[in-house]
């Protein structure tokens, strides 16, 4: 699989474990895609990942997180903005705010990957990897 399609194919492996209500799910380990967790993860929208495997077969097992009796995903939404086709740039005053910030908006910036509120407090813009809400 090529480098770019990781992080489409890890937001829609998230996004259908959230459909069907998974507790966990298998994603293809890069740093960018180790980077996407841990944001994830700080952000409190996945209980925690691990990685497992060795040499060039790791994998990141994400444990998503859910609410209530019914098991409600924490995640309701995750969208991909910018593509290997049309990369999406922000600059730090541009920055977009995800459901007036209620949502996170993921940015690749020179400083590593990280929020929206993050790269603002840093006075740094970026390429808008995704939305999540």
């Amino acid at each position: 699989m090529p480098a770019h399609d990781t992080i489409s194919d890890m937001l829609t492996r998230i996004r259908n474990a959230c459909a069907v209500r998974h507790s966990t799910v298998n994603i293809p380990s890069t740093r960018m895609t180790r980077s996407i967790a841990e944001v994830l993860k700080s952000e409190g929208f996945i209980t925690s990942y691990e990685e497992i495997g060795e040499g060039v077969k790791k994998n990141i097992v994400v444990s998503l997180k859910y609410k209530g009796r019914n098991r409600k995903p924490i995640i309701q939404n995750i969208r991909r903005v910018s593509t290997p086709g049309l990369r999406v740039y922000s600059k730090k005053k541009d920055l977009p705010r995800v459901l007036g910030g209620i949502g996170v908006a993921i940015v690749s910036t020179s400083h590593g990957i990280m929020t929206d509120r993050e790269a603002r407090k840093q006075n740094i813009g970026g390429e808008v990897l995704c939305y999540i809400w």
